[in-house]
């Protein structure tokens, strides 16, 4: 028995080595009755958007009207719940914000401790103060704040795992030009 042991043991250690999941201590540290799915816990976050417009005092859910104005704010609420049964660490989310609308400035909300910042270039790099080249009257170029205006996309960055069975909100409002 005390053979077969060794032989699970020895096999789990090469696969946790495979696949870079789990370390030695895992497996000094009692695999006797641990399972294999108990060890190599994974994360399955689903995410959904919602957005609603307010309009003649009420909240609208945007898949309940057909056409939004000018000057309407609309609020875009991303939900991420991890349904798996380990935690999603380093996570984020990004949310669009669509052509022909403006990101309202001071407006981001995220549950827990998040780092928030924006992309300029339809996501390739993000900042929390973007910038672009602007050239001066003597004819040099200097790095100044981006507009808003031109801002294509807003992450959330949560310090914290999403532990498992866990939920984070996070918000954005946008001004239809």
């Amino acid at each position: 028995m005390k053979k077969n042991r060794t032989l699970r043991a020895g096999a789990l250690a090469l696969f946790c080595a495979l696949a870079g999941v789990c370390g030695v201590a895992a497996v000094a540290h009692g695999f006797a009755g641990a399972t294999l799915k108990a060890l190599v816990a994974r994360p399955e976050v689903k995410v959904s958007l919602a957005g609603t417009v307010a309009r003649d005092g009420k909240v609208i859910a945007l898949d309940k009207t057909s056409a939004v104005h000018p000057g309407e704010v609309l609020n875009w609420t991303i939900t991420s719940a991890n349904d798996g049964d380990g935690a999603a660490r380093g996570y984020k989310a990004v949310g669009q914000i669509p052509q022909g609308t403006l990101l309202v400035a001071g407006c981001t909300v995220a549950d827990g401790a998040v780092s928030v910042t924006y992309s300029i270039d339809g996501g390739q790099t993000f900042s929390a103060q973007p910038t672009i080249e602007e050239r001066q009257p003597d004819g040099t170029v200097k790095r100044v704040s981006a507009p808003i205006a031109i801002y294509t996309q807003v992450c959330y960055e949560w310090s914290d795992a999403l532990a498992a069975g866990g939920k984070l909100n996070a918000s954005y409002k946008v001004r239809v030009k």
